[in-house]
């Protein structure tokens, strides 16, 4: 039943400011011009990953991000075999970023802080990202597990990534080259990934939304709510690689916290913009979901991925070489818009 309220749902009310955390990026932005860095360091703040001059015409890319409350899903619905995906979100959110400037991931850490150890289920989310570092051409190089009682209660828990990738200087994917007309290629998500998961809680489950528990039957997925939700981050690293080895793209954009619109934007060179069909792919069920408890359209776009994961910007002439190399790769790729 849709949220009746007439006030609607937003990320702010569930705690969450987008526009606190520009405005904190921007003051990293800052506090960085007081400092020298080596000449050899693209820091790129704000960016999907920095870059680093190795020498050789080569450059280190690296990145670190986390899976969010999407862990609390996890802890609330407490079934064995559904922390695992876990391990694979917190690899996808930062192998997916790595990727986007054309790097070859070369190794991951983990961070686990947590109340207490409990060693089953640290055990499945571990699991996973080894599997998800193979999935990602990379290796699990090493980590830290803290217990922290006091900090977190004895059941709490927070995850942690570090990837480390490495680029030739010809091959850097930065959107330089992006022009009008280049069209931008959607790759489908697997679901919310593991970004706006404060507002889907409080759509969903609380008392403002939908009211809804993790383990509610939901019809359209023959599954209960909380394995729609605990379905892993997809990774796009072996698609994106592939397509860098036979084509150009301009750009590439990993969809997460901040939408299509804004994440698109942060490879849009000066005095260029986007235009983005939201009606060129039908959504999850889960997004219209999300929305019913009453979330506008206006903020889903801002939160969510809405079902597009991954976005390819490439020339008018490339771009169907590239839909159809990724059709190839059994994906079901969508041009959803162009540049302006």
């Amino acid at each position: 039943m849709a949220n009746t309220n007439k006030s609607s749902i937003s990320y702010e009310s569930a705690g969450v400011s987008i526009a606190a955390g520009d405005n904190w990026v921007e003051i990293i932005k800052e506090l960085s011009k007081k400092y020298s860095s080596p000449k050899n360091a693209n820091a790129s703040i704000g960016g999907f990953s920095g870059l680093f001059d190795i020498g050789g015409g080569q450059y280190l890319a690296a990145c670190s991000d986390g899976v969010g409350t999407k862990v609390e899903i996890a802890r609330e619905y407490a079934r064995p075999g559904f922390y695992r995906g876990l391990g694979q979100d917190l690899v996808a959110m930062n192998a997916n970023d790595l990727v986007t400037c054309g790097a070859k991931p070369l190794f991951f850490l983990d961070y686990i802080a947590c109340g207490k150890l409990n060693v089953p289920l640290f055990t499945e989310i571990i699991d996973g990202i080894f599997a998800a570092c193979a999935e990602s051409l990379c290796i699990l190089l090493g980590g830290e597990t803290a217990e922290m009682p006091g900090v977190y209660p004895e059941t709490g828990f927070d995850l942690a990534g570090f990837s480390v990738g490495i680029v030739k200087e010809e091959n850097i994917i930065n959107g330089s080259k992006i022009e009008k007309g280049d069209k931008l290629i959607g790759i489908p998500s697997s679901g919310l990934h593991s970004n706006g998961f404060s507002l889907a809680r409080k759509a969903l489950f609380s008392n403002d939304g939908l009211s809804l528990r993790p383990d509610s039957y939901i019809g359209e997925y023959n599954a209960p709510l909380a394995e729609v939700l605990l379905t892993p981050t997809k990774l796009y690293v072996k698609q994106t690689l592939s397509i860098l080895e036979s084509f150009e793209a301009r750009g590439a954009a990993h969809i997460t916290g901040g939408g299509l619109e804004a994440n698109c934007m942060r490879i849009i060179p000066a005095g260029l913009s986007i235009s983005i069909d939201f009606n060129s792919w039908k959504r999850e069920h889960i997004f219209d979901l999300v929305a019913s408890a009453g979330v506008t359209e206006d903020e889903m776009r801002k939160v969510f991925n809405l079902g597009i994961g991954f976005v390819i910007i490439a020339s008018d002439a490339q771009a169907p070489k590239i839909v159809k190399h990724l059709e190839n790769l059994k994906e079901s790729p969508i041009i959803i818009g162009e540049v302006i």
